[in-house]
């Protein structure tokens, strides 16, 4: 995984959304919860680090309350956790070399993740242009990072009518063009309009459970494939490209084929 100094420096810079009350969790049933999910799959220490972004700029945006729900559930599960707000984010190639602070900003916030959380509307049957715009600013490979690759995945969306699954289908694409590891699970929030009170909560419902068990599987993914990020994106062409041959000295693989030998 990638260094996340620079980040830790100026993460007071990053446009990131405030979660208000974020370890109060009124629709959560304590009796039913397991705090630390992942124990026993993988070192938990430290925290996992979970990048959550949404795809709406109303003001009372649905996909946006899903995620700060989803927020507080990853922080109960023991997950340190960043809203990007992407109301500045420019048009791609609509500043040269996508030269932008928020741009930037995105970039770095991928580059701490271990894994993301991706909420969109359905709008026209489909994902919004605000998810995919911040989809589009986050390249394959940059610099020799890879902003994405490797990273855990989960997917939700929100609906003004009745169920539906097209957004998030549509995202678990992406998340595959982005080499990212989409777990199984996923939300699709009906009628979203009915399942949050006026102070922005999300109400108890069947559709709270399933992001309760999205956020639980997501953490149990991240800290599974941690031990292993590096090996699972390694490539034999990436390695072509760059030139670098495989030590026999050191290959696990060779080692083992030449003991069999």
């Amino acid at each position: 995984m990638p260094s996340v100094g620079r980040l830790s420096r100026e993460s007071s810079l990053m446009p990131l959304r405030t979660l208000p009350d974020p370890d109060t969790l009124p629709a959560l049933d304590p009796a039913y919860a397991i705090q630390r999910p992942a124990l026993g799959l993988g070192p938990l220490d430290p925290a996992p680090r979970i990048l959550l972004l949404y795809g709406s700029l109303r003001e009372r945006s649905f996909s946006r309350l899903c995620v700060k729900e989803a927020a507080r559930l990853l922080r109960f599960f023991g997950c340190e956790t960043r809203i990007f707000d992407p109301s500045t984010l420019p048009l791609p190639d609509q500043h040269a070399g996508d030269d932008h602070p928020a741009v930037h900003e995105l970039r770095e916030l991928s580059l701490w993740s271990e894994g993301q959380v991706w909420c969109s509307p359905e709008r026209h049957g489909q994902i919004t242009g605000i998810m995919k715009l911040q989809i589009d600013h986050l390249p394959l490979s940059m610099g020799g990072m890879r902003p994405t690759q490797g990273r855990t995945l989960a997917v939700m969306q929100v609906s003004a009518g009745s169920q539906s699954f097209n957004s998030v289908n549509t995202l678990r694409v992406l998340g595959r063009w982005m080499r990212m590891v989409t777990i199984p699970n996923q939300s699709s929030v009906a009628k979203a309009f009915n399942e949050f009170d006026d102070a922005g909560r999300m109400k108890p419902s069947s559709y709270y459970d399933r992001i309760v068990d999205v956020m639980e599987e997501l953490v149990r993914f991240t800290v599974l494939l941690r031990p292993h990020a590096a090996q699972l994106v390694d490539r034999y062409s990436e390695r072509k490209e760059a030139g670098v041959p495989v030590d026999t000295a050191t290959d696990l693989s060779s080692i083992a084929t030449a003991r069999e030998g």
